[in-house]
C-alpha cells in the first residue's frame, strides 16, 4: 500500500494543474479497495459552460503523461452514456474459450494486431494479468501428522494472525458485534515473519511453523473471469474520437476472425453490447411500428386501400432520413433510430391530409381522378405549411451546442432531411399511388348507401300470403 499510495500522488500531481485551472472540480482518490495494486482516482470537470474544452481533448492531454508514469500503467476513461454496467468508458470485448493460458495467448496476438492494423481505435488493454504476487503456504502434511498438530487450528493460527479470527458475535442492543481476535503487535509486516509463528503440537509443546511449512511466492492471476459460463479475458479498447461505434465494432469483428483461432469467441460487453443488440432489434422495432401505424390507419379511414396509400411513401421517408444521415456524417447512433421511429408517425400525418380529402370528394360523388386531383390542389398548402413548421423546427435540434448536442443533433438531422426530402414523394407520388388504387375500392359513400337498403329492406314487412282455394270452388 505504501508504494500504491506514492503512486497515487504522482497521479495527483499530473491532475493538480488542471484542479486549479477550474477544469477539474475535485479529486476522488481510492487505493487497495479492489486490488491491492490497484488504484482508481475519480476527477469530475466543471459544468460544461464553466469550461473550454470537452472531455475528449482534457483526456487526451493528460492520457500520454500517465502511460508513461514509471512503474505502473494507467488509462483515462469517462463513464458511459448509458451508464451501463461492465462498461469501463471505452469499448470492451471479452475473449472466452476452455483454457486460460490460450485465452491470454490470443488476447495477446489480438491486442498487438490492434495496436498494428486499426486506426479506429487505441490503446488496448488486457485485463487478465497472470503475474499477481501471490504467497502460497504449502504444509508438509506428513510432518504435521507426527507432531499431532491439527490441520484446522494450523488454518486458524495463521487466519488469526494475518486477518483477524472471528470468535463469536456478541449482541449489543438488538444488534450482532463481531468479536475478533488479533494479534497484540503487527506480527506480520514481512512474508518472512510468517515462519516466526509458533503453534501447539500434540504434546503441548510449540512447534515453530517454520518446521513444517514453506512459504512460497509465486505469480497468479488475481482475477479468473467468466462469461457466459466460459473461461474469458477482457480486453478494453478506446474509440478514436470522430469514429462511430459501430464502425470499430465491425472494424474489430472483421480482425478477430482473421486473428482469434476458431475455438475462442470474442463477445462485446457495456454500450457495444447494447448496440449491437440494438441493431439485431431494429427491423422488429421498425417492422412493429409500421404495423400500429397501419393497423391505427385503417380503423380511422375504414378502409384498407386508404391505408395502403399513406404507408407506401413511409419507406421513402426512412430511406430519405437515412440518407441525409450520410450527407451529414452523422451515424446511426440509438438516438437517430428513436428519430426514424418518429418519422414514420409524421410522414403519415401528410399523408392523411392528401387521402382524406381525397376519400371526402369520393363519397361526393366525384372520380378518382378527379376526386386526388382536386385533393391535391387544395391540401397542398396545409401539406406544405406542416412540412416547412416541422423542418424548421428541427433546426435548433441541428445547431444546439453543449451537453447532449451529438444526441439531439442526429434526432434533428433524421426529420430535418427525412421530411424535407419526403415531401416530394408526398406531394407527387401519394396522388399517384392513390390514382393506382382507390379505383379497385368502392366509396365510403356506396357501403353506406348499401348497408341503409338493407336496413329499410329488413324493417319493410313482408306482404301477407294469399288464401288457399275454398274446396270446390
Amino acid at each position: 500500500l505504501p508504494y500504491m499510495e506514492r503512486q497515487a500522488n504522482r497521479v495527483e500531481d499530473v491532475l493538480q494543474p488542471l484542479v486549479a485551472s477550474g477544469e477539474i472540480q475535485s479529486l476522488y482518490t481510492v487505493v487497495g479497495r479492489w486490488d491491492p495494486n490497484i488504484l482508481f482516482i475519480s476527477a469530475p470537470l466543471a459544468p460544461w459552460s464553466e469550461r473550454e474544452r470537452s472531455q475528449q481533448a482534457i483526456a487526451a492531454e493528460i492520457a500520454p503523461i500517465l502511460r508513461n508514469l514509471p512503474g505502473a500503467g494507467a488509462r483515462v476513461f469517462s463513464s458511459n452514456s448509458l451508464n451501463l454496467r461492465g462498461s469501463s468508458g471505452g469499448l470492451e470485448l471479452v475473449l472466452t474459450g476452455n483454457e486460460y493460458d490460450r485465452i491470454y495467448a490470443a488476447a495477446r496476438a489480438y491486442a498487438d494486431a490492434i495496436r498494428e492494423r486499426l486506426s479506429s481505435v487505441q490503446g488496448p488493454r488486457i485485463g487478465y494479468q497472470p503475474t499477481q504476487p501471490q504467497l502460497s503456504v504449502r504444509i508438509d502434511r506428513r510432518r504435521v501428522a507426527d507432531l499431532g498438530i491439527e490441520l484446522p487450528q494450523l488454518a486458524e493460527t495463521l487466519r488469526a494472525m494475518i486477518d483477524g479470527l472471528d470468535v463469536i458475535d456478541l449482541n449489543v442492543d438488538d444488534q450482532a458485534v463481531p468479536i475478533m481476535l488479533e494479534a497484540g503487535a503487527r506480527a506480520i509486516d514481512d512474508p518472512g515473519d510468517l515462519v516466526n509463528l509458533y503453534v501447539r503440537a500434540g504434546s503441548g509443546a510449540l512447534v515453530p511453523l517454520s518446521s513444517v511449512v514453506t512459504i512460497v511466492e509465486a505469480g497468479v492471476a488475481s482475477e479468473l473471469e467468466r462469461q457466459s459460463q466460459r473461461r474469458a479475458v477482457e480486453i478494453d479498447v478506446d474509440v478514436v474520437e470522430g469514429v462511430a461505434l459501430q464502425t470499430a465494432i465491425d472494424e474489430l469483428r472483421a480482425l478477430a476472425a482473421e486473428v482469434v483461432p476458431p475455438d475462442i469467441e470474442v463477445l462485446t460487453r457495456g454500450e457495444a453490447a447494447t448496440l449491437e443488440e440494438s441493431g439485431r432489434e431494429t427491423l422488429l422495432t421498425y417492422g412493429f411500428a409500421l404495423l400500429v401505424v397501419f393497423l391505427v390507419l385503417v380503423a380511422q379511414f375504414e378502409s384498407l386501400t386508404s391505408a395502403l396509400v399513406i404507408m407506401a411513401i413511409v419507406p421513402f421517408g426512412l430511406a430519405a432520413a437515412i440518407f441525409s444521415l450520410f450527407l451529414t456524417g452523422t451515424s446511426l447512433n440509438i438516438y437517430s433510430q428513436v428519430g426514424l421511429v418518429m418519422l414514420i408517425g409524421l410522414i403519415a400525418k401528410n399523408g392523411i391530409l392528401l387521402v382524406e380529402f381525397a376519400d371526402q370528394r369520393r363519397d361526393a360523388g366525384l372520380p378518382v381522378r378527379e376526386a386526388v386531383r382536386e385533393a391535391a390542389t387544395v391540401r397542398l398548402r396545409p401539406i406544405a405549411m406542416t412540412l416547412v413548421s416541422t423542418v424548421l423546427g428541427a433546426l435548433p435540434l441541428i445547431l444546439s451546442s453543449g451537453p447532449g448536442a451529438e444526441a439531439r443533433a442526429a434526432v434533428g438531422w433524421v426529420v430535418f432531411g427525412g421530411l424535407g426530402l419526403t415531401a416530394l414523394f408526398t406531394l407527387y407520388l401519394t396522388p399517384v399511388v392513390y390514382l393506382g388504387l382507390a379505383r379497385f375500392a368502392r366509396p365510403r359513400s356506396h357501403a353506406a348507401e348499401a348497408l341503409e337498403a338493407e336496413l329499410r329492406a329488413a324493417a319493410t314487412p313482408a306482404s301477407p300470403a294469399a288464401p288457399p282455394p275454398a274446396p270446390g270452388g
